[in-house]
């Protein structure tokens, strides 16, 4: 149990998501002593439940903004992020709401309409322990999960990728000896020629290209689930991560590549679809 409290746990700093913390909890608790009166206002005048009521939601915001706000300010070195444990968060929790109860107790005294005494504030942090540190622990092994799950998503992601990158496509021509075995990510883009289609490939800086008796569909088919390779216009497929530059004109949007002298055109049913992958 105690060596469960010594594992890390994130310190929120973020000064703008706490200073909406503290003024949705301020409200929250203005509400909550109208709509169900726990502390007995119906017995109290007007005036004295207007000060009641405003003086404690007061009393909420300054004691949250010391705390949240104004304390890892002014001593930063209390809350380093990779010292912060779920022991620390507890004990910062209560912190908080024994400053509250105390400034509670006070300012019930000057008031001298009710009484807030020095045992209610000891049974409130006693009752407060339990359901703060089981939220604390749960919010642990929610983020947790989120986290572990976050971490094998983009494993998944990078494993895939490097699949990917390294996948060899086979381009089975109609004649054995033109057909062409290549790794995906070498493809700089392939032209529909008559019955054959041309595949320019970039290796070792040097532009490469060859003909093989296939369709361009049966290309399309082979390279349907590489996201980086699209349709641009009937006759072409491109890798978009070879573009160097896209010029448009009247008769619409060309695709220029490095170390090629002529332009690939864009249909314009394909234009927006480019816009979204580039």
């Amino acid at each position: 149990m105690f060596n469960f409290l010594k594992n890390p746990y994130p310190f929120n700093d973020d000064l703008k998501h706490n200073t909406k913390i503290i003024f949705l909890i301020s409200m929250c608790v203005f509400a909550f002593l109208f709509v169900f009166q726990p502390l007995e206002l119906s017995s109290l005048g007007t005036k004295e439940k207007f000060y009641l009521v405003i003086g404690i939601c007061v009393i909420t915001f300054i004691s949250l903004s010391l705390n949240l706000l104004l304390l890892p300010t002014l001593i930063p070195k209390m809350f380093i992020h990779t010292e912060w444990k779920i022991g620390k968060e507890i004990l910062w929790n209560i912190w908080i709401l024994l400053t509250i109860s105390v400034s509670y107790f006070f300012y019930f005294k000057y008031l001298k309409i009710m009484e807030f005494g020095a045992y209610m504030i000891v049974n409130l942090l006693l009752t407060a322990v339990i359901p703060i540190s089981a939220l604390i622990i749960i919010n642990y092994n929610k983020m947790l999960r989120s986290n572990l799950s976050l971490a094998n998503e983009i494993n998944r992601k990078l494993k895939e990728s490097k699949l990917n990158k390294d996948r060899i496509v086979y381009f089975k021509s109609d004649y054995q000896k033109d057909s062409l075995a290549i790794k995906v990510n070498l493809i700089y883009f392939i032209r529909s020629a008559n019955n054959y289609i041309e595949i320019f490939w970039k290796e070792n800086e040097i532009i490469n290209n060859q003909m093989v008796r296939c369709s361009l569909t049966k290309a399309e088919e082979l390279l349907k689930e590489e996201k980086n390779i699209f349709k641009c216009h009937r006759s072409y497929l491109v890798n978009i991560n070879f573009i160097e530059k896209i010029e448009g004109n009247l008769q619409g949007n060309k695709l220029f590549f490095d170390k090629i002298d002529f332009s690939i055109p864009v249909s314009k049913n394909f234009a927006n679809k480019l816009k979204e992958l580039i």
